[in-house]
């Protein structure tokens, strides 16, 4: 009599939770666009620790954890949890868009899910007499607006710009800029920042987070 459907599984066959961590730490670090030697060098942990955990050599500590997580900016929960798979396209409803203050206006992320992370469109509106502030941006990679409402004058090393409805800007990023709003009434303006480099924020650069006293 054949029972081998009343046999219990092999444990070999199920991963165990040192190759599932490692598993989502090679993940998040490829989706990340980062080297094994970039995320050490980011999060102070050895190169050699780090493949020794992403092939399920060895268990990592809390701690280790923490450190690759906090370099990596994510939750360090983000390792244990299944991935949920991402979008290679994105349909965002105007009543679904979600506004998030910044210090001088909002900003409504475009980006959903997207598969890539090397591009970041947003709407952004800008109060009067506002802008991304007296310093300049630097950061890798292009950046294009389009004004759609009001004036908006954009400073690229040393020149200035000033774009109403349809008027657009394309540069590139390394070029010192910042943004300013130098009329009566709020402006809008599409903005698409497209990073190099998968490990740039220019995002945390462009937007501050409201005073919430205010």
């Amino acid at each position: 009599m054949d029972n081998a459907q009343n046999q219990p599984d092999n444990p070999a066959a199920a991963p165990s939770q040192e190759s599932y961590v490692g598993q989502r730490v090679r993940q998040l670090r490829i989706e990340s666009g980062w080297s094994i030697r970039a995320l050490a060098e980011a999060s102070g942990l050895a190169a050699n620790t780090l493949s020794l955990i992403e092939n399920g050599k060895i268990s990592p500590s809390v701690g280790t954890l923490h450190r690759a997580a906090q370099a990596l900016g994510v939750a360090i929960t983000a390792f244990f949890e299944a991935p949920a798979p991402r979008q290679q396209v994105v349909f965002t409803s105007a009543a679904a868009r979600i506004s998030e203050r910044f210090e001088h206006g909002a900003v409504e992320d475009l980006t959903g899910d997207f598969a890539s992370r090397g591009l970041h469109p947003c709407l952004v509106t800008l109060a009067p007499h506002n802008g991304s502030g007296a310093d300049a941006i630097v950061h890798t990679g292009y950046e294009f607006v389009y004004c759609l409402q009001g004036r908006v004058t954009y400073t690229v090393h040393g020149d200035r710009y000033l774009l109403t409805p349809g008027d657009s800007l394309l540069l590139e990023s390394h070029l010192p800029h910042r943004w300013q709003n130098e009329e009566d009434a709020p402006a809008r303006m599409l903005l698409v920042l497209a990073p190099t480099d998968d490990r740039d924020r220019p995002t945390h650069r462009h937007f501050s987070a409201a005073d919430p006293t205010q």
